[in-house]
């Protein structure tokens, strides 16, 4: 019998060959720019804020003037926009609004609530220290100032960010393209009537979704029966990809033809079948440019060797410079078992930082699988009783 590989080996061995894999970057305009990773470091062309203003509604002011009851001459106002240029003079008082440039002179801004007003007069009700309710150019961020690094995932605050410094298009790395094809004579497509002994396919629609959320572009390939003929024009329509990601077909059984059909293609082979459940047949390799994932066909084996194998590469190959999802620690409210000799995957719904099993454990529980978020690492033999913490392992990181 094969040996089994262990996880971290088949992580190594994975991500090992995608760095071998050039990851090539395009422009894209800002707005389009969501969730896609950043090619390059990005600098500040200009500080932020880029000049000094008012935090609040009120009046700019001399600090060392406003002690106690001192009365202004309010001698103008300065509405957020174009900086009027004026000059504060002693013993006056401009008015300002939020987000408005200080003029020159004044050194803080007196709450327009700290203040009472009649006619141009003001009466400050309040003391002041230098700097108080302003915003001093610069403080956020210098210019020069490195502010998104290659690697990072751009999201709404980084795409804000960007704005601010006048970026219109930016460069990112291209997202990775994958085909997905799944296997099995006994699959029909969600729109097919059933006939006796056949299922209604669910693992290309799950793992599209799942590429999508780890920067890939997913290629849907029709439903392959089990015929070698049909395994080999399969394939040969999914190269051209940056990944294959076939589900079902993998194990060792008479139409598993997934093994056979790559080999015959001029396939290199890396690992096939790993220490894990659910899971262990899987498979890794290349055909020609295209990386291969060769995941077991029941959903939640596909899934699980999904998050653990193939996600990781994906992230890889989009530009992500972190690619871990990294264990959170929770505390279980119900006993958690593996009574088995490979690590476990179990499903869990995690809240709150506790866990419970989402429901059944098996490999073709999909309603489980769809009540959970999470998932939980069990050792051979390990059992977790209620009150430990374990290792939590979230699907959306």
């Amino acid at each position: 019998m094969a040996t089994l590989f262990s996880e971290a080996e088949a992580r190594d061995r994975i991500l090992a060959a995608v760095g071998a894999v050039p990851v090539r970057e395009e422009p894209c305009e800002l707005w389009a720019a969501g969730d896609r990773v950043a090619a390059a470091d990005f600098h500040a062309r200009i500080p932020l804020p880029g000049f000094d203003n008012s935090s609040v509604d009120g009046y700019a002011v001399r600090s060392e003037e406003v002690t106690g009851a001192s009365r202004f001459q309010v001698q103008g106002t300065q509405a957020a926009g174009l900086d009027t240029a004026q000059v504060l003079t002693p013993g006056h008082a401009l008015r300002i609004f939020t987000g408005a440039p200080l003029p020159d002179g004044a050194d803080a801004v007196l709450m327009q609530e700290d203040c009472t007003r009649d006619g141009d007069v003001i009466v400050a009700q309040a003391h002041l220290q230098p700097g108080e309710n302003v915003r001093r150019c610069g403080d956020d961020l210098a210019r020069g100032q490195r502010m998104i690094a290659a690697g990072t995932v751009l999201r709404a605050p980084q795409l804000g960010l960007l704005a601010t410094q006048g970026y219109a298009q930016i460069s990112v790395w291209r997202r990775p393209t994958v085909s997905i094809i799944a296997t099995g004579s006994e699959l029909r497509p969600a729109d097919e009537a059933l006939r006796p002994g056949e299922i209604h396919e669910s693992n290309r629609v799950m793992l599209a979704d799942l590429v999508r959320r780890a920067g890939g572009l997913p290629r849907v390939l029709p439903i392959i029966p089990d015929e070698p003929s049909v395994h080999r024009e399969a394939f040969a329509q999914a190269q051209g990809a940056d990944v294959i990601v076939v589900a079902g077909g993998v194990s060792v059984g008479d139409h598993d033809l997934v093994k056979p059909t790559l080999r015959e293609l001029g396939a290199s082979l890396d690992l096939w079948r790993v220490a894990l459940r659910p899971g262990k047949p899987f498979l890794f390799g290349k055909l020609g440019p295209s990386l291969v994932f060769g995941l077991p066909g029941n959903p939640v084996s596909a899934f699980v060797t999904f998050l653990r194998f193939v996600r990781p590469a994906l992230l890889r190959l989009a530009g992500c410079t972190a690619v871990d999802d990294g264990a959170i620690p929770a505390v279980t409210d119900e006993t958690l078992r593996n009574d088995g000799d490979r690590p476990h995957y179990v499903r869990v719904r995690c809240q709150n930082g506790r866990v419970r099993l989402s429901g059944r454990q098996e490999s073709h529980a999909l309603f489980a699988l769809s009540q959970a978020n999470a998932l939980v690492r069990l050792e051979p033999g390990q059992v977790a009783q209620p009150g430990e913490t374990v290792d939590v392992f979230r699907f959306s990181p």
